[in-house]
């Protein structure tokens, strides 16, 4: 897997961390930037470290699904992707957070905006990726664009939330698409 397409998977998966940053940044009045940061690096951190679990789970059932391999990454990147597309299309982005961002719901948030990039591990797993290079770029990725996320939505309703959203699951089905076709062809 080229660096590249590392690159473009990253934006991918950051989109839900955007989407959600931006939700979150317009609840914010004070403090914009330590909210960015902390809101940022909390989505990184998940964002960094799922992949690594998924790839080692992958790691270990390797050798009894190497013949479909490609298969399995299509299938994920495809819900990856279209569950990040039905969600561009449900749900007010512009609502307001109904209290401050505790430890609790901002583990919470980061977890659940890293599901996706566990399932990426898993993909790495079958594609001989780099995959601490890969998870250290994912997470840079998304900790700017979810510091980016928050910041701009203290200023602005979360208008581009759930376009972003969108952008990223075409990203990643086209991606899934692209490794299908490399191995089918």
């Amino acid at each position: 897997m080229s660096l590249i397409v590392i690159f473009i998977t990253a934006i991918g998966l950051a989109m839900d961390a955007f989407a959600v940053a931006l939700a979150s940044g317009s609840a914010v009045v004070t403090g914009r930037v330590n909210h960015s940061l902390r809101l940022g690096g909390a989505f990184g951190l998940a964002q960094m470290v799922m992949p690594l679990i998924g790839w080692v789970l992958a790691i270990r059932l390797k050798h009894f699904i190497f013949s479909v391999d490609h298969w399995i990454a299509f299938v994920l990147l495809a819900l990856v992707g279209f569950k990040m597309i039905k969600e561009s299309f449900a749900g007010d982005d512009c609502a307001k957070e109904p209290g401050p961002m505790t430890n609790r719901r901002l583990f919470l948030l980061a977890i659940a905006t890293s599901i996706d990039a566990l399932a990426i591990g898993v993909t790495f797993a079958f594609l001989d990726c780099p995959v601490v290079l890969a998870s250290v770029i994912i997470g840079a990725v998304t900790f700017l664009i979810a510091a980016a996320g928050a910041f701009i939505g203290c200023f602005c309703c979360c208008v581009w939330g759930r376009r972003a959203e969108l952008c990223g699951g075409i990203v990643l089905v086209l991606i899934g698409i692209k490794i299908l076709m490399d191995h089918l062809l």
